[in-house]
């Protein structure tokens, strides 16, 4: 029970939590890796996600990319780049756009697929053209579900944004790492600890999102005979 109660006094210590290495510091760090590669990939993995799932063109190459992306060893692709690319924001930020474009294809063609086809029929039959039937039937009846792709790349994104520490960057994994060298199991430990509740709280908001994203749907008209 000892490393409990030192990683209690740990995230008590008010010295912890002010300065370049204090906790807000490295807690904005890392929210602010996370968005940026948030940012990336969805500019990146939502409009070609709706495209594919508009068209119903490259599903089957999308799967295979994107289930091939999610086997990839995300410490083991950033060492990779770093040989490259050298040590900086670069080659964190590209393992982590690399981690999180699975979810987010995978959440923005699933979603308009399991839109009614008789909704996008009768829009059609409307006279709706293509751009109109996705922005104003699709995406809205799917939105849910293209969140529910951003809530799961988020989390994993949250969790492995600690990587960025091995390449002398900041962020929460500064206090696992550095700990490490020193044997310093509390602020190992705390900083595990604030990853998780940042997680935590990464959910709860996303989950929050979706639910407001799921009641503003509009409500799907079948195709008249």
């Amino acid at each position: 029970m000892s490393v409990v109660n030192d990683t209690v006094d740990w995230l008590t210590d008010s010295t912890h939590w002010s300065g370049d290495d204090g906790v807000p510091h490295r807690l904005l760090e890392h929210v602010g890796y996370t968005a940026l590669t948030i940012g990336i990939a969805g500019a990146i993995a939502i409009p070609l996600g709706l495209w594919i799932g508009h068209t119903g063109r490259l599903r089957g190459l999308a799967v295979a990319v994107t289930g091939a992306m999610r086997a990839l060893p995300t410490l083991g692709l950033l060492t990779f780049i770093v040989l490259y690319t050298g040590i900086g924001l670069t080659a964190p930020i590209i393992a982590l756009v690399v981690l999180s474009i699975p979810p987010l294809l995978a959440g923005a063609y699933s979603g308009l697929e399991s839109v009614d086809r008789q909704s996008v029929d009768a829009a059609r039959a409307m006279g709706m053209t293509e751009w109109q039937i996705l922005t104003k039937v699709e995406v809205p009846l799917a939105l849910p579900l293209i969140v529910g792709g951003i809530r799961s790349a988020a989390l994993q994104v949250v969790a492995t944004a600690t990587v960025a520490a091995f390449v002398s960057l900041g962020g929460l994994g500064r206090y696992i790492i550095d700990g490490q060298k020193v044997s310093d199991y509390p602020q190992m430990a705390a900083g595990s600890v604030i990853v998780v509740v940042l997680a935590l709280v990464v959910d709860a908001l996303f989950a929050g999102l979706q639910k407001l994203a799921l009641g503003a749907r509009p409500i799907a008209q079948p195709a008249r005979a």
